[in-house]
């Protein structure tokens, strides 16, 4: 093989591995009069172009997908709402029945899911607006707490909280802020139950504000630390069913902490120590 095509062949193995692994638009560019390298650089060129049109019919279906998802969501809840009603004017009206109220629980919990997956399908699909202001985050870890009072009194958690009387101030946004709160504790409450123990930590740095959401209970094998983030993944054998699980509580707290320009993450020493961490630009007060 002579020198100058093998050196224009290490030219066109090397352009194709930087557009496979930057996953570019680019297309394989070659200065020959070599029929045979012109020839390969055009098969080259077309297979690019056939990938790169797989990869935008995919990415236009998958958007496709989401918003229907959304819209099922939206119209099943829509008849949900009606039928909750219409229970609790029974339950009003007299009616105690034991299945009354067996109907509503479950009513209750199959609207906590739609409302769980409607929200995780608008937060996919882009079609959720987040207004973005300057919020007091240790308000709003305290209020978040308060949330919970009755649950982890009656379960005798040991509950340890360390957030500045202070106002912290992030920018960001208080109903998905809350949103977040909730959906973390009630997965230590859920997944922690062995430990009886929910730790929240407010960390004020120079340019960040950090809060950890722990719990002592089961925790979740390192095989497992990324998937549970994923959409209706769930632990087995959780021990708390006071707090409904189903799969969407973390990947929606994922979801919007991205929305607000922070991080979720998470470290597990299974049996010993489960954190949760949010990390939040810091603004000045």
């Amino acid at each position: 093989m002579k020198k100058d095509t093998r050196t224009k062949l290490q030219i066109i193995s090397t352009k194709l591995e930087e557009i496979t692994r930057t996953d570019s638009d680019e297309r394989i560019h070659i200065f020959t009069d070599q029929k045979e390298l012109m020839e390969l650089s055009a098969q080259i060129n077309a297979l690019l172009e056939k990938h790169q049109k797989i990869k935008v019919d995919y990415r236009r279906s998958l958007m496709a997908s989401k918003k229907m998802l959304s819209n099922i969501s939206h119209d099943i809840k829509t008849p949900m709402t009606v039928l909750l009603g219409y229970l609790e004017l029974m339950r009003l009206q007299g009616a105690s029945d034991e299945m009354l109220q067996k109907a509503e629980l479950k009513a209750n919990q199959v609207m906590e899911l739609i409302d769980q997956f409607f929200t995780l399908s608008k937060l996919e699909s882009n079609d959720t607006d987040i207004e973005l202001s300057k919020v007091n985050l240790s308000e709003i870890c305290r209020e978040s707490i308060l949330d919970f009072y009755e649950i982890l009194t009656n379960d005798h958690f040991q509950v340890e909280i360390k957030v500045p009387e202070m106002p912290v101030y992030v920018m960001g946004n208080t109903e998905a802020l809350q949103r977040i709160f909730s959906n973390l504790i009630s997965n230590a409450i859920r997944y922690g139950a062995d430990g009886a123990y929910l730790g929240l930590f407010l960390i004020i740095e120079e340019e960040k504000v950090i809060v950890k959401v722990v719990d002592h209970g089961k925790g979740i094998e390192k095989a497992f630390a990324d998937s549970v983030f994923e959409r209706l993944f769930t632990m087995e054998d959780s021990r708390s069913r006071k707090v409904q699980g189903n799969g969407l509580g973390l990947t929606i707290a994922k979801n919007l902490t991205e929305k607000l320009q922070g991080s979720l993450t998470l470290e597990s020493t299974p049996g010993v120590i489960t954190t949760f961490t949010l990390q939040f630009p810091k603004i000045i007060s």
